[in-house]
């Protein structure tokens, strides 16, 4: 079980992994801990695992970077491939592809300190920023003037040294869950945030998950349509969960995929698991029977 790391996620993933743990613990699979550190080569090499579950968040974790070292070793591993990974967590990349091939997403554009941010107020009106790599939507801020534009660049820049500016979709947001090609029930999220920040994924009270999604078949269907285009565009594997907004007018925009998405109390895919008649233990398994085999 990877997990920890040394990202601004740790602690989430300290969270996912020990729920993960003890779920491997419960069916009975011989499974141990590595909190990830710059000696994790040399754990790795001393502990021979035949398998490595991928719980590591944020960079380091969903970057591609373990995924590369775990295929050097020729250990068999969890989740998306390198490729697949980084893409993923590249927003700017992810959103250029997902462009290219005409799947929706809000338009954006790269900050830099230099940036007009007058004229990138005038264009969209309220955007978020965000760090280019990272989840948990830590570093995120929406504003609707320049000078809160500049002081968001500026929070955003502390986790990344690449930071976007998004056009803001006012609507419903949206979560959908993908295990090795099937779509798992929609995640509807409610808050009385601003939007669906860290507080309101990991702390709030008053958070509604909903699910199944308060949505139309169609509705239905073209999400489930675009969350699985999303998936494929990567060549991912295994487990990943797609985030959307649906606008006012009932539009749907990709917002980003994450390749080894949460797996704690308040997490989204265990929810929509368990909605599928798919209890967390048996999702675990079904995670690691869907995992990559090293060349």
């Amino acid at each position: 079980m990877l997990m920890g790391g040394l990202s601004a996620e740790r602690d989430v993933s300290l969270e996912s992994g020990r729920a993960a743990l003890a779920g491997l613990l419960r069916l009975g699979i011989e499974a141990s801990a590595i909190d990830v550190s710059l000696e994790i080569a040399e754990q790795l090499i001393a502990l021979k695992p035949d398998c490595a579950l991928n719980m590591l968040h944020g960079s380091g974790g969903e970057d591609g970077v373990i995924q590369g070292l775990l295929e050097a070793m020729a250990i068999p591993y969890t989740g998306s491939d390198v490729c697949a990974s980084a893409l993923a967590m590249d927003k700017v990349k992810s959103k250029l592809l997902w462009q290219q091939l005409n799947l929706s997403t809000a338009n954006f554009l790269m900050l830099h300190e230099s940036s007009d941010c007058h004229g990138i107020i005038e264009k969209f009106g309220q955007v978020v920023v965000k760090p280019v790599n990272g989840g948990s939507s830590i570093g995120i801020s929406i504003v609707a003037d320049a000078e809160a534009l500049k002081k968001a660049l500026a929070k955003a820049s502390a986790y990344d040294s690449k930071v976007m500016a998004e056009k803001y979709i006012e609507g419903k947001e949206f979560s959908v869950g993908i295990l090795g090609g099937e779509v798992l029930p929609i995640v509807q999220l409610k808050t009385n945030n601003e939007f669906f920040d860290f507080d309101a994924k990991y702390v709030a009270e008053d958070t509604q998950i909903i699910c199944p999604a308060e949505l139309k078949e169609a509705e239905e269907k073209e999400l489930t349509s675009l969350a699985l285009a999303a998936y494929e565009s990567f060549g991912c594997d295994g487990l990943a969960r797609v985030d959307f907004m649906q606008d006012r007018r009932g539009m749907f925009y990709l917002l980003e995929l994450n390749t080894v998405p949460g797996m704690t109390g308040h997490s989204f895919v265990p929810i929509a698991a368990k909605q599928a008649g798919i209890d967390f233990d048996e999702l675990l398994l079904r995670i690691l029977q869907v995992r990559r085999v090293s060349q």
